[in-house]
C-alpha cells in the first residue's frame, strides 16, 4: 500500500484515528458507567455512535480514492460501512420513534447490503494470495470454514432459528435468519484466508479480522440477549459495533501484505488443523448423549473428513520430503551425480548382496591441472567445467555403472566388468574428464582396483583406490616435470646447435621403434625416448670447435668428448625426474666388450636402453654427413652394425635395428640418394 504523499495527510490520519478512540473511550465510559448522565443518551446513542460508523466508512473510500492498489476492495468495503451508516441513521430517525417497525425494515436491507459487499471485498484482497497458496493450505481453509459454520450452526444458528418458529411471514423469518448466517459466513471467510496465509496475514489482514470478529460476536450477544428480552439500548454491548468498524477503517492504512510463498511448519502444520477438530469431534461426542442440530452434525462430520484429508496430505509430504532429503544427502549439488555417502552405499550393496562375487572394478578419479584452470578462470568457471566433466563421465560409465562425485576434483565409476573391461573402462573415464583449450588442459589420474579378488569390503576397495590414485598421480606430475625440463634442453640444444637437435630426435624415434620391437614396458620405452633425445646433451658443455673439427681429434680432445656423457649425467640429474634417464645418458657409450666409456661396462651390465641408443646412434652417425666423415647409404652402415656385433655393441639389439631399417619401418633419414663410399674400420662408435 502507497502511503500519504506528505506529512500534513498522514497527520490527519492519525489525529482522526486518536480522536476517534478517544470518543470510542467516552462512548464505553457513558455506556458502563453512565459518564455524563442519562441526558446525554441521545448525543452517544445518535450521534458518536453514527459518527464512528460514518468514520470508518469514510477511511476506508479515502483510502480507494487516494491509492489504486486494491482500490475496488476497498470501495466496496466503503461503500457497505456506508449502508451500514445509512441503517443506523434511519433506524435512529425514523425505526426509534415507531412503536411497530417492520421486518424487514429499511436499515434491515442497508445492514444486509454489508455481507455480500464485504464478501467481494475480502475475495479481491485474498485474490493475490490465493494463487500461491498449496493445496494443503486450501484444506486448511476448508477445515477452518467448516469449524466455524459447525460452531455457529449449533449455537447461533439456531437459537435464532428456536427464537423464530411460529413468526408469521417468511420474509422476516429469512430477514432474521440472515443476519447470522452472514456473520458465520463472514467469519469462516476470514478464517480461511488466515489459513491460505499460513495464519501469518499481516497487520491489514488481522484488523480486518478482529474488527468482523468483534461484529459477529456482537450480534450473538444481541441475538441471545434479544430473545432472552435482556437487550439493553446504549449498553456496553452497543460499543462493540463501532469499535468493530473502526478496526475495519484503520485497516485500509496498513499495508496488505507482499504476496510470497505461504507454509506451514513445524508443529503447526498439525496442531492447528486439530484445535479446529475439537470442536466437530465435541459436537459428535455431545450428540451420542444429547442432541445436536442435524445441520451442525453434519457440519461437524465434514470437519472430521477434511482433518483426515489434511492429515494424510501431512504425511504424503513428509514421505516426499524423507525421499527428496535423503536424494539430497546422497546427490553432488553441482553435478548431481552420487556422492561419497551413495558410493559407500553402493559398495556395500555391490559387495554384500547375493551377487558379491559378480566381477567388479572401483575407478577413482582425480583431475590434473583443475587449480590451475580454477585459478586462472576463477571459480563460476570452474564449477561449469565440473559439470561438462562430470556429465561427460555419467554418460561414458553410464552403460555399465555408476558416476560419482566425492568432492573437489575428484571422481570415481563403481562397473561391473572384468580386468579386460576394467581397462577399455578406465580409458573411456579419463578421457570423459580431459578438456584443454586455449591456456589449459585438464587431465585425470586413475586408481583402479578389481572387486571382489582384490577388496571385499568397501574400506579396503577404497584404501587400494587411494593409494594407487595417488602412485599414479605421483607418476603423471613426474612425467609432466620431466617433459617440462626435456622440452628446455631440448630448446636449448636446438638454439646452440639445430643440425644436433635434429639428429637426437631422428635417434629418438628410430629407437623407440627397436624398443618397442624389443618388448620393452610402457615406462621403460618413455625412459628410452627420453634418454635417446639427450643422450648427447653434455656436448653442449664442448666447443664448437671441437665438435666441428674436420680431421681427426688429437688425444686431448677425444678425452674432452669423451666426457660429455657425464656432464650429461650432471646436467639431468638436476631435475629429478629425469634422474633414470640421467643413468642412461651416461652408459649410453658403453661397448659390448667393455672397451666403451665412461665405466668400462660389458655386456648385460650395460643398460639395454643404453645399448639400443649406441646402436641407433651408430647408424644415424653413419648416415649423415658429419663435418670429418662423409655419409653412407643405409645398406651399408647396417653392414658395418653387423660387423661389429659382439664386440662394439649388443647382436641381439643389432638384430632387431637392422630388420627395422630393412622393413621400411622408420622412414629413412632424408630420403636423398647417398654416394656409395667404404667404411673405415673405425666408423662404428665416432667419437664426435
Amino acid at each position: 500500500m502507497e502511503a500519504p504523499k506528505s506529512d500534513k495527510p498522514r497527520k490527519f490520519l492519525r489525529a482522526t484515528q486518536a480522536l476517534s478512540f478517544v470518543a470510542l473511550a467516552v462512548f464505553a465510559l457513558h455506556a458502563g458507567l453512565h459518564f455524563g448522565g442519562k441526558g446525554l443518551d441521545s448525543l452517544f446513542n445518535d450521534w458518536v455512535y453514527n459518527g464512528l460508523v460514518l468514520i470508518s466508512a469514510l477511511s476506508c473510500l479515502v483510502r480507494a480514492v487516494s491509492t489504486r492498489e486494491h482500490r475496488t476492495a476497498w470501495l466496496l468495503l466503503g461503500a457497505g460501512l456506508l449502508a451500514w451508516t445509512a441503517a443506523e441513521i434511519y433506524g435512529s430517525v425514523v425505526l426509534a420513534h415507531d412503536d411497530n417497525p417492520p421486518v424487514p425494515s429499511v436499515s434491515d436491507y442497508l445492514w444486509l447490503a454489508f455481507y455480500p459487499m464485504s464478501y467481494v471485498a475480502l475475495v479481491l484482497l485474498a485474490r493475490g494470495r490465493l494463487p500461491q497458496a498449496r493445496m494443503s493450505l486450501w484444506l486448511d481453509g476448508i477445515v477452518v470454514a467448516l469449524a466455524i459454520c459447525a460452531l455457529g450452526e449449533a449455537t447461533v444458528f439456531h437459537t435464532v432459528a428456536k427464537s423464530v418458529i411460529g413468526q408469521e411471514g417468511t420474509v422476516q423469518v429469512a430477514t432474521d435468519l440472515a443476519y447470522p448466517v452472514g456473520d458465520i459466513v463472514m467469519l469462516a471467510l476470514v478464517a480461511s484466508v488466515f489459513a491460505l496465509t499460513a495464519w501469518r496475514p499481516g497487520r491489514a489482514w488481522t484488523l480486518i479480522a478482529l474488527g468482523l470478529a468483534l461484529a459477529g460476536g456482537a450480534d450473538s450477544i444481541y441475538v441471545y440477549q434479544n430473545a432472552a428480552g435482556s437487550y439493553d439500548i446504549g449498553g456496553l454491548l452497543d460499543t462493540l459495533w463501532p469499535a468493530a468498524t473502526l478496526l475495519i477503517g484503520f485497516a485500509a492504512w496498513e499495508p496488505v501484505g507482499a504476496v510470497s510463498e505461504n507454509r506451514l511448519e513445524g508443529w503447526r502444520i498439525l496442531v492447528l488443523p486439530g484445535a479446529f477438530a475439537l470442536p466437530a469431534i465435541g459436537f459428535l461426542v455431545y450428540d451420542h448423549y444429547g442432541h445436536v442440530d442435524g445441520a451442525a452434525v453434519v457440519l461437524a462430520g465434514l470437519t472430521i473428513v477434511a482433518v483426515i484429508a489434511r492429515t494424510a496430505m501431512t504425511f504424503r509430504d513428509n514421505l516426499r520430503m524423507l525421499r527428496s532429503s535423503r536424494e539430497e544427502a546422497l546427490t553432488d549439488s553441482l553435478t548431481g551425480l552420487g556422492n561419497r555417502r551413495r558410493l559407500m552405499l553402493d559398495l556395500h550393496t555391490e559387495l554384500e548382496g547375493k551377487d558379491h562375487a559378480r566381477p567388479r572394478a572401483l575407478v577413482l578419479l582425480d583431475l590434473d591441472g583443475f587449480k590451475s584452470y580454477n585459478d586462472d578462470f576463477g571459480h563460476p568457471a570452474g564449477d561449469a567445467l565440473l559439470v561438462r566433466l562430470g556429465r561427460n563421465l555419467a554418460a561414458a560409465v553410464g552403460g555399465h555403472g555408476q558416476s560419482y562425485r566425492l568432492g573437489g576434483d575428484e571422481f570415481c565409476a563403481l562397473v561391473r566388468t572384468d580386468a579386460q573391461g576394467a581397462r577399455d573402462i578406465v580409458a573411456t573415464a579419463t578421457a570423459a574428464l580431459s578438456d584443454q583449450g586455449r591456456g589449459f588442459e585438464v587431465s585425470a589420474s586413475h586408481g583402479l582396483v578389481q572387486l571382489p579378488v582384490e577388496a571385499s569390503d568397501p574400506s579396503t576397495a577404497m584404501q587400494i583406490a587411494d593409494q594407487r590414485l595417488y602412485g599414479n598421480k605421483t607418476a603423471r606430475q613426474a612425467s609432466v616435470v620431466g617433459a617440462q625440463a626435456r622440452d628446455v634442453l631440448m630448446q636449448v640444444l636446438h638454439e646452440r646447435q639445430p643440425d644436433l637437435h635434429q639428429h637426437l630426435h631422428e635417434v629418438a624415434e628410430l629407437a623407440l621403434e627397436v624398443g618397442r620391437r624389443l618388448s620393452l614396458p610402457k615406462e621403460e620405452l618413455e625412459e628410452l625416448a627420453r634418454a635417446a633425445e639427450l643422450h648427447d646433451v653434455g656436448k653442449m658443455a664442448i666447443p664448437d670447435e671441437v665438435l666441428g673439427k674436420p680431421g681427426p681429434l688429437d688425444a686431448l680432445e677425444v678425452a674432452l668428448v669423451r666426457q660429455h656423457t657425464l656432464v650429461g649425467e650432471r646436467i639431468l640429474v638436476a631435475a629429478p625426474a629425469l634422474a633414470s634417464v640421467a643413468a642412461l645418458v651416461r652408459s649410453s657409450h658403453e661397448k659390448w666388450d667393455g672397451s666403451g666409456y665412461p665405466d668400462g661396462l660389458s655386456g648385460e651390465a650395460i643398460p639395454l636402453a643404453s645399448r639400443i641408443i649406441l646402436v641407433c646412434d651408430a647408424y644415424h652417425a653413419m648416415t649423415s654427413e658429419r663435418p670429418y666423415r662423409r655419409q653412407v647409404q643405409p645398406a651399408q652402415a647396417l653392414r658395418e652394425l653387423r660387423r661389429c656385433a659382439g664386440t662394439d655393441f649388443d647382436p641381439r639389439v643389432v638384430d632387431v635395428m637392422c630388420a627395422t631399417v630393412e622393413e621400411g619401418a622408420v622412414t629413412p633419414l632424408s630420403g636423398r640418394d647417398l654416394p656409395t663410399i667404404a667404411i673405415p674400420d673405425d666408423l662404428a662408435v665416432p667419437e664426435h
